[in-house]
């Protein structure tokens, strides 16, 4: 697969639409601090192809000053005590002259290299931590509305591009400058008629690759778009691969891989041949200016117009001239890439997001640890409410549990709290401080999270453990460990705490990796905590001994916990149930079970006491259950 082909996609649009000139802010905004490596690599650029120039020049002047006895050498305006008189020592000095223009050639052709890499790889990598840096500061909405795919090709291909773009692009716009105009002005300077002969199809190529613009630019939208979407769908099928290998489904993702493979094959393949049309018609068009001079110019050699050294001179320049001008359509085709991706960086650069930080953010100091909601309402689409007017406090110190059926919204308002998302009417409050009026880090600083879907990295169980505290020392890792009930089988693993834990935390178990995540909320001892499903993959018994680990830890500190389990909150200050994002009950486990309502019927079935409630209180509990509606952030 071509992935430099361009990568794309039509999620991106949007944001390319308001991208305003993105090559020239790709030099001044990020070229700026690198002008002395950009010059170097220009001038050493020009004075290479400059150099490059002098040995058809030189051997033209060579072969009438040897064989014509011409004082061809005047015209590099040298004292003529320089210039020997013999032909034998003419001919010495002009094998010097062109030995010692590749000598500078070659020298020129390393500070080139070396300039335009080192102002390409710089460029390069300041746009890719940039981009990066900005796309992890985005709200949770601009990831759920993107796919991994997508992302990845911003920071890998079309960052790459840009990086292939501003080395080997810009080398090939000073050659081609340089090239064109130098053989240019050396052919009119030897003979004007015979040069327009030989510039004739200049035009003509100029039209014909307007032409290839206009018709590849659609084929090459076309193939980013289709190669995007073969990049997400490959990235969905590898992360989802034990899904995929227990359903048995591997001839189907066979199928979708193929069709999406074989839609960027069509689009690719349309671009290349539009392509590997436009250039062999574009050598032919420089072909026909040879022939032209070859035809023109001997002729006029046998009637003395032009001497042999011009003829042969206009021949080599003639055959050096069509190289550029067919690269030419390379460069175009290039810049064409690097402008689109260019767009799709700055795009993503200029996304604006839902969580807006104030200038004057002060810092969150959490001192009661005092909760509150207010009125809140919030949905991820503005017409479909996922919270609404939801009411509650959490008095410092108090454990609350969030509970209720699957789909009412009990995730979402945890991460409100951590400015995941903003509210869209009401507030949330630490302490009387609505969170909107602190700064994020402070807020995240001061909260633990462990979700219900345990994220590990690729590292160490320590490196997990110590993720966002990477100077905790081992005493304290190793006690976080302990009271997350990680402790005895860290130590059995084939390392122990330097045990790799693979891709996603693979070589654990589910219940393994949730108690990884829990030591990391431990060892971080924040403020306040925030625990979504938190032992929901593991066994009972190690449950138990993770819910006393809790209970110490929470016992002095305010808790938010959210729980499908009853029997992990029974025991918490207070329980509030929400319902289709309201806020239904609230209460003590007692109370709640002594009202005989959704909590108490939601208790029942879980604690398999069906059989003893009358018969519309379990059709009211089944109904219930059947009508939830599923929320991948519940």
């Amino acid at each position: 697969m071509d992935i430099d082909a361009g990568p794309d996609s039509d999620a991106f649009e949007e944001e390319r639409e308001d991208v305003d000139r993105p090559m020239l802010r790709l030099f001044t905004e990020y070229g700026g601090d690198r002008k002395g490596y950009f010059a170097a690599g220009l001038a050493s650029s020009i004075l290479a192809r400059v150099l490059d120039l002098l040995p058809p020049l030189l051997l033209a002047v060579a072969i009438d000053s040897v064989f014509r006895n011409e004082a061809g050498f005047s015209i590099f305006l040298l004292p003529e005590s320089w210039l020997p008189t013999t032909q034998v020592g003419q001919l010495w000095f002009t094998a010097g002259i062109i030995g010692t223009a590749f000598l500078g050639a070659a020298a020129f052709h390393y500070t080139r290299n070396w300039g335009w890499n080192r102002f390409a790889q710089g460029v390069q990598h300041d746009i890719r931590t940039d981009t990066y840096d900005k796309m992890q500061r985005l709200n949770m909405d601009f990831f759920a509305d993107k796919q991994t795919g997508e992302l990845m090709s911003v920071l890998s291909n079309d960052v790459n591009r840009l990086e292939k773009f501003l080395n080997d692009g810009m080398n090939s716009v000073s050659r081609l400058v340089v090239m064109v105009l130098g053989i240019a002005v050396i052919l009119f300077a030897l003979n004007w008629q015979l040069a327009l002969v030989a510039l004739l199809p200049v035009p003509l190529i100029a039209i014909f690759t307007r032409k290839f613009i206009d018709i590849i630019q659609p084929k090459y939208a076309e193939v980013r778009s289709t190669v995007g979407s073969l990049n997400s769908r490959l990235e969905n099928n590898l992360g989802g691969i034990t899904v995929i290998k227990s359903s048995n489904t591997e001839p189907y993702e066979s199928d979708r891989v193929d069709d999406v493979s074989q839609d960027y094959y069509d689009a690719n393949w349309d671009a290349i041949r539009t392509r590997i049309t436009f250039f062999p018609g574009l050598r032919l068009l420089a072909g026909l200016g040879f022939v032209a001079t070859f035809l023109v110019g001997g002729l006029w050699v046998f009637q003395g117009r032009v001497t042999e050294g011009q003829f042969v001179a206009f021949i080599l320049y003639t055959q050096r001239f069509i190289w550029p001008m067919a690269q030419f359509g390379q460069v175009i085709n290039m810049y064409q890439r690097a402008y689109a991706s260019a767009e799709r960086v700055f795009g993503l650069m200029e996304t604006p997001s839902r969580i807006a930080e104030s200038p004057d953010a002060t810092e969150l100091d959490v001192g009661e640890g005092h909760v509150e909601y207010e009125d809140v309402t919030f949905g991820y689409d503005a017409d479909e409410p996922i919270l609404e007017d939801v009411n509650f406090e959490v008095e410092g110190g108090d454990t609350v549990a969030l509970v209720g059926p699957t789909g009412a919204g009990k995730s979402t308002a945890a991460k409100l709290m951590l400015r995941l998302y903003d509210v869209d009417e009401g507030a949330v409050r630490v302490d009387g401080t609505d969170v909107r009026e602190v700064s994020v880090p402070s807020i995240r600083r001061a909260m633990g999270y462990v979700g219900q879907e345990t994220y590990l990295f690729y590292g160490t169980v320590r490196d997990n453990i110590a993720y966002g505290l990477p100077d905790a020392d081992d005493e304290d890792i190793i006690a976080a460990a302990k009271a997350a009930e990680a402790h005895d089988f860290v130590t059995n693993l084939p390392d122990g705490y330097d045990t790799m834990v693979g891709e996603r935390g693979v070589k654990l178990s589910g219940g393994q990796r949730q108690r990884v995540a829990i030591a990391r909320a431990i060892l971080q001892d924040p403020e306040i905590l925030l625990l979504d499903e938190a032992t929901s993959d593991v066994d009972t018994e190690t449950e138990l001994l993770i819910q006393k680990s809790l209970d110490r830890l929470t016992a002095d500190r305010t808790t938010l916990v959210i729980a499908h389990r009853l029997s992990t909150v029974k025991d918490a200050d207070q329980i509030v149930v929400i319902e289709d994002g309201r806020v239904v009950e609230r209460g003590t486990h007692e109370n709640l079970l002594a009202e005989d309502g959704l909590y108490a019927n939601l208790w029942a079935v879980q604690a398999g006491e069906i059989d003893d409630l009358p018969e519309e209180f379990v059709e009211r509990a089944s109904r219930r259950q059947a009508e939830a509606t599923p929320d991948a952030d519940d």
